[in-house]
């Protein structure tokens, strides 16, 4: 049964002060725990929307949520799109305001809400960037003798492409989730969920190469669990990674916006191009809903789209 919804104060009683969202925050997320029943993760990722919608109002110099309408709103979510926010983060970002504004009707601050006038922004029309298989070849082909651990690089690009891994999960991989023998490792994602993903001849020539020559001489006569290590022999970053992909992107010619999430973009794409089935395609890549794994449907959609205005004759 939903709250009973309480009486709306005046409006000229609250208009006389200045409304900012911070003041109600703290008790809309006992809101949230106590009658809404949300998790805590939930909560803090709520708080930390709601907090920097006010901020956005404050730099705006809008001073009261008795102010916020449709356009307001429309320019709040237009600079979220400006700052090439996800989809998916831009959307729980709406989600939340809804839920904050509903709270203020609840508590009669206001006495409607236009953000629920609001619609989610599609996962469709924020389609991922692919690279190519060929840009792809270039890229896993980038790290060269001149570089300081060349084939940890290559090996770190290969398993990037090759499983569709985050960042985070190639970054906490230990060597006891490597099973080259079988051609599969065993990474850790989202939620602390282990997932089992194969690795195609290349990644596994490239990590072997990699413990063979060079990971020894990172070790520095230390032991260390984890696969992937930095020239001090601790175990790399997620950041580490990034800036791996950023530097031999930025090599051959990628655009800036590159990143190992556009080696799992690709992979992905790449896998669906291949005939490969969405259902496992969601079982590889660790997603906890078929509507996130959707969304490469419309990116293969989207490449043969464009192939086919570039190639045919009347395109």
């Amino acid at each position: 049964m939903p709250p009973r919804r309480r009486p709306v104060k005046s409006t000229e009683a609250v208009t006389q002060h200045h409304l900012n969202p911070n003041q109600f925050v703290d008790a809309f997320l006992s809101y949230l725990e106590a009658e809404c029943g949300m998790s805590i993760n939930t909560v803090k990722a709520y708080r930390n929307d709601v907090e920097q919608f006010a901020s956005w109002m404050s730099e705006n110099r809008i001073g009261s949520v008795l102010d916020v309408d449709l356009g307001i709103m429309s320019q709040f979510l237009q600079t979220l799109h400006e700052r090439e926010l996800k989809a998916t983060t831009i959307s729980r970002r709406l989600v939340a305001l809804k839920m904050f504004f509903r709270y203020l009707v609840l508590e009669g601050i206001i006495a409607e809400s236009t953000v629920d006038l609001m619609s989610s922004p599609k996962l469709w029309q924020y389609l991922p960037t692919v690279l190519s298989p060929e840009m792809v070849d270039r890229l896993l082909d980038a790290p060269t003798w001149e570089d300081s651990f060349p084939k940890r690089d290559r090996a770190i690009l290969a398993i990037l492409y090759a499983t569709g891994c985050r960042a985070s999960e190639v970054s906490g991989m230990r060597l006891r989730d490597i099973r080259l023998e079988e051609n599969y490792c065993r990474c850790t994602g989202k939620g602390n969920k282990e997932r089992i993903v194969n690795l195609n001849p290349f990644a596994r020539k490239a990590i072997e190469t990699y413990l063979e020559k060079e990971r020894p001489k990172l070790l520095r006569n230390r032991d260390s669990e984890f696969l992937f290590l930095t020239r001090t022999g601790r175990a790399i970053t997620r950041i580490m990674v990034w800036h791996v992909v950023k530097k031999y992107a930025a090599r051959v010619g990628c655009s800036d916006k590159i990143s190992p999430h556009t080696l799992r973009h690709s992979f992905a794409t790449h896998m669906l191009a291949g005939g490969a089935e969405i259902r496992a395609l969601q079982e590889m890549l660790g997603h906890a809903s078929i509507r996130t794994t959707q969304i490469y449907t419309q990116v293969e959609h989207s490449r043969l789209k464009s192939i086919h205005s570039k190639c045919h004759p009347r395109g």
